[in-house]
């Protein structure tokens, strides 16, 4: 005797659900654990425009030709530029590595990413992309950066440990990261040296060099990557301690 269409469908719907019950496959996806990263003992400074100054009063004092000798930045390199803005080292930067080159800008404001794409566009430069990142991850993809430049913007990072963290894989085996601010609270839009260091550190990343330079408004730091990454709940923070006289606290693990 055969069954009524509905009566067949029933015991079909029937058995797909003893099959879900059955323990071969969870009911419910779990999302996997987002790691947990200390938080920054630190004021953050706010981003405030797209433009850190004039570009013409800029390239009179050669900053970006400057801060590019000092990276040792040549024709060919893979370079990406964090928290681009309007693309003053953007274009220079296109310029320096030429069309063997790459550059990729990033910035954490859409809007100010879609004003930089548009003036890529205009001024076709081919050997350009422009990405939007967030707070906490620049998205770099892996293996793929000589240089890495922050400039006038590491103070604005609200969370320089998981920042720093997902960075550090986009770096090749000999690349480093550049950064340029003032010696300055970072409240003031600065990062003391002694707290940039240690940031850093906590990271997994060593010092390469360190000088002033007056004519970026502060001072010129490189880095590079040291040692296996660390799990985020292994990071130390930076405590800073307070130091009146200098006004700029000194940062200790």
């Amino acid at each position: 005797m055969s069954l009524p269409r509905t009566g067949l469908l029933a015991i079909l719907l029937l058995g797909v659900t003893l099959g879900a019950c059955d323990g071969s496959k969870p009911l419910i996806k779990h999302e996997p654990k987002q790691p947990e990263f200390p938080v920054a003992d630190r004021p953050v400074a706010h981003i405030v425009s797209p433009r850190w100054s004039n570009e013409e009063a800029r390239d009179r004092v050669r900053e970006a030709a400057t801060v590019m000798d000092k990276a040792s930045i040549r024709t060919g390199m893979t370079v990406a530029d964090i928290g681009a803005g309007e693309g003053y080292y953007t274009i220079r930067l296109a310029a320096r590595v030429g069309e063997d080159g790459r550059v990729l800008a990033e910035d954490v404001v859409a809007a100010t990413r879609d004003q930089l794409a548009e003036r890529v566009s205009r001024e076709r430069l081919e050997n350009v992309s422009v990405r939007l990142g967030t707070p906490a991850d620049p998205k770099l993809p892996d293996n793929s950066f000589d240089r890495v430049l922050m400039v006038h913007m590491y103070h604005e990072i609200e969370q320089p440990y998981e920042f720093l963290w997902r960075l550090r894989p986009s770096l090749k085996p000999d690349g480093l990261v550049v950064v340029v601010d003032a010696n300055r609270p970072t409240r003031d839009h600065g990062t003391p040296p002694e707290l940039l260091r240690c940031e850093f550190a906590a990271v997994g990343y060593v010092p390469v060099s360190f000088e002033a330079m007056p004519s970026a408004g502060g001072y010129f730091a490189t880095f590079r990557v040291q040692g296996p990454r660390p799990e985020p709940e292994a990071i130390k923070p930076c405590r800073m301690q307070p130091a009146p006289a200098a006004n700029t606290g000194v940062a200790h693990p």
